[in-house]
């Protein structure tokens, strides 16, 4: 095999959330054909594999004894085709260095999901969302490297079964395909997507007299993701822990009669979504710090964060105790949003 393939590496470079434990096997894979060596190798060693990109959506619950591929393809294509620009990223370029690339190149579509942290491959499997605007929106089709058999595939957006931040990879295929590449659509055309109150109020006081550009919207969405949430290289974090839940309008209906503040959205269907950072705060976990390290952000509840000394454990114990006090007063299970390893 012309790949290299580390033993026992720590990775706390390597996960976002700052955890220590190690792989008992590590490679770093540039392309499809390197890609294909390492997993027939781990299979010839029947070893589980877990393909990582910056690492920004994951939680390492204790050492990973399998082997951890790196999936660093990178390179971007792009074709025309019925007014559209269709353009392939490789898995391993970074998201947001990815969006503004899109914004260099005049591409419209995703400028909504600036500065969300992670690579290219990880978008999908995530669905990743903000301010209006999901990966699905824009999606056109994946490739993807059966871990098995080392067959490639490729699916559009119905075979991916895209829900609120979920994914066929994360149900029925899940661990089944590492993602190399992603084809999104986009437009040359700009339309503004502005249907966050607090985001349009930004984006048009900062524009003034001006029109109201792409470029424009991403520095805005940069500068409010800034101030809400916390730099990994400062503290350790996964982005949102919790997915916002969805309840029915009977269970909202009797929600205002005890939490007549409750902040909810609707979600179409008679449903409605709950700001799972409002009811954690008001669960009275804003700030904690256990003696572990663990600890939940004191400007986003929505944000445990690592400072600096627990472990994967220390980290889910906190979520545990979290989704179960916000069981008991508002009645609704939080769903992680990070995979646990």
């Amino acid at each position: 095999m012309n790949v290299k393939v580390d033993q026992y590496v720590d990775l706390k470079p390597h996960n976002t959330m700052g955890i220590s434990c190690f792989a008992r096997y590590l490679t770093r894979v540039t392309s499809e054909q390197q890609l294909s060596e390492v997993l027939l190798w781990a299979k010839a060693e029947n070893l589980p594999v877990c393909p990582l990109g910056e690492g920004s959506n994951v939680v390492f619950s204790g050492d990973y004894e399998g082997l951890v591929i790196l999936v660093a393809i990178t390179g971007c294509e792009t074709t025309e085709s019925n007014g559209r620009v269709l353009v392939k990223a490789g898995a391993g370029e970074n998201w947001h260095g990815f969006v503004r690339w899109a914004l260099d190149q005049g591409l419209y579509g995703i400028e909504n999901l600036s500065l969300i942290p992670g690579c290219v491959g990880a978008a999908p499997i995530q669905n990743i969302g903000a301010y209006g605007v999901e990966i699905k929106d824009v999606f056109h089709s994946l490739q993807a490297m059966d871990v098995t058999t080392g067959e490639v595939i490729s699916l559009d957006a119905d075979a991916c079964q895209f829900g609120y931040r979920d994914s066929v990879f994360k149900g029925e295929l899940r661990d089944r395909y590492v993602i190399t590449s992603v084809t999104l659509s986009l437009s040359k055309v700009f339309e503004s997507c502005l249907g966050y109150g607090h985001l349009q109020k930004e984006v048009l006081q900062e524009a003034g007299d001006q029109p109201v550009t792409g470029q424009l919207v991403s520095d805005v969405i940069c500068r409010i993701r800034n101030a809400k949430l916390p730099s990994p290289e400062h503290l350790g974090n996964a982005g949102s822990f919790f997915k916002n839940p969805v309840i029915c309008d009977g269970h909202y209906k009797e929600l205002l009669k005890t939490e007549p503040d409750i902040v909810l959205f609707p979600a179409g269907n008679g449903r409605w979504k709950l700001a799972a950072g409002w009811v954690i705060e008001h669960c009275g976990f804003k700030g904690v710090v256990r003696e572990s390290g663990a600890g939940v952000y004191k400007h986003q509840a929505l944000v445990l964060v690592n400072h600096g000394s627990a472990d994967g454990q220390a980290i889910l114990a906190l979520a545990e105790e979290i989704q179960q006090a916000v069981r008991e007063r508002f009645g609704v299970l939080l769903e992680r949003e990070p995979r646990v390893y």
